[in-house]
């Protein structure tokens, strides 16, 4: 007879590196489940994944015994090796911080593929270099037109900074100049008026 699952648990954690420390603790400590044996079978099976971050799903029995499948790194952890950066853009799509080639492309959608809803390799290029694109990264030949208008796009703003920039510049002259040119003494009218009285 086969052994009633009663929670299924999705965790992500570095290959080989986990421990019974906080998240690993925390998130099975309560279901019971040996939290040394989880993390001497996890480290063994992604050791030679070292440097990656592995999802992995746990499927917790009622005999607080546990099996585990391991998924394939997520894409944005894979672009961000592949770029050779620490974190995506802030603004996404609107500021690319790093460019990949189709080739480094394709070998993040290979990875992903078993993953991925789609037998096809094409479509996997598609869904990662969408997760590329919402991260700031371009990818040369896929995203060329909108990197040169990225490009225009900056230099007509460097050009308007450099404009606003010089009549900013010209203003404070003129306040200047005004300022310690002398101002002759104009008598108000209302003065006079009194005074005539």
């Amino acid at each position: 007879m086969a052994k009633k699952v009663t929670k299924v648990v999705k965790i992500q954690i570095p290959a080989g590196k986990a421990t019974p420390a906080p998240p690993v603790g925390t998130i099975f400590g309560p279901l019971g489940i040996n939290l040394q044996e989880f993390c001497t079978r996890y480290n063994d099976a992604t050791r030679d994944k070292m440097g990656d971050i592995i999802p992995c799903e746990v499927s917790v029995y009622e005999d607080r015994t546990f099996d585990f499948v391991l998924k394939t790194p997520p894409a944005a952890s894979l672009l961000l090796k592949v770029a050779g950066i620490q974190k995506g853009g802030v603004k996404g799509a609107n500021d690319t911080v790093a460019t990949i080639t189709k080739e480094q492309l394709r070998q993040v959608a290979e990875i992903k593929l078993p993953d991925l809803n789609t037998n096809s390799i094409e479509q996997a290029m598609k869904i990662v270099a969408g997760t590329a694109r919402n991260m700031g990264i371009a990818v040369k030949g896929l995203n060329d037109a909108e990197l040169a208008l990225q490009a225009e796009e900056a230099k007509e703003a460097q050009v308007e900074a450099a404009k606003l920039e010089e009549s900013l510049e010209m203003m404070e002259q003129e306040a200047k100049a005004m300022a310690q040119a002398e101002v002759p003494e104009v008598e108000s009218t209302e003065q006079k008026d009194q005074s005539e009285e």
